[in-house]
């Protein structure tokens, strides 16, 4: 049975409908007729709420001990733009086994250079720069179970 161009137009339609009020940046469904692929490619994914840490005071007559100083003890802040991983999943350097890295520590890289993939739900996902600079440090390695937000590499 062949579907009509009207037909799959309708439910695009009325998936794009669903995807508004629902709030999702992407859906993708497929079946042995049609594939359907709707978003954009890496929807930008928003930081979820910083969690509230609850306050406990002192029972009256205890004296706690003096708290060290964290902000003398913090590393310096580094320069350059830090990539974080839009997505949790796993951290691929290369296209495929074998192959060179995207990018080493020390490479030119610009932006819309891809950098490294991500493979979530077995798609792997490109990770693109959005800046232009030279790759400073790697923070991950090849294989490595990331998670949302997570620090990949530097750019300066």
């Amino acid at each position: 049975m062949q579907y009509e161009h009207g037909e799959l137009l309708g439910a695009a339609k009325e998936y794009i409908e669903l995807m508004k009020e629902s709030g999702l940046g992407y859906f993708r469904i497929k079946n042995d007729k049609f594939e359907i692929e709707l978003g954009e490619k890496h929807p930008e994914m928003a930081a979820p709420p910083p969690m509230p840490m609850p306050f406990m005071a002192a029972p009256q007559g205890v004296q706690l001990p003096p708290q060290p100083d964290l902000r003398n003890d913090c590393a310096p802040a580094q320069s350059g733009k830090v990539v974080t991983s839009p997505i949790v999943g796993t951290f691929y350097s290369s296209p495929s086994p074998g192959k060179p890295p995207f990018a080493t520590v020390g490479k030119q890289v610009c932006k819309g250079d891809v950098l490294f993939i991500i493979e979530s739900m077995k798609l792997m996902n490109e990770v693109t720069s959005e800046y232009d600079g030279a790759v400073a440090e790697i923070f991950v390695e090849d294989g490595e179970t990331v998670e949302f937000g997570q620090p990949i590499m530097r750019i300066e």
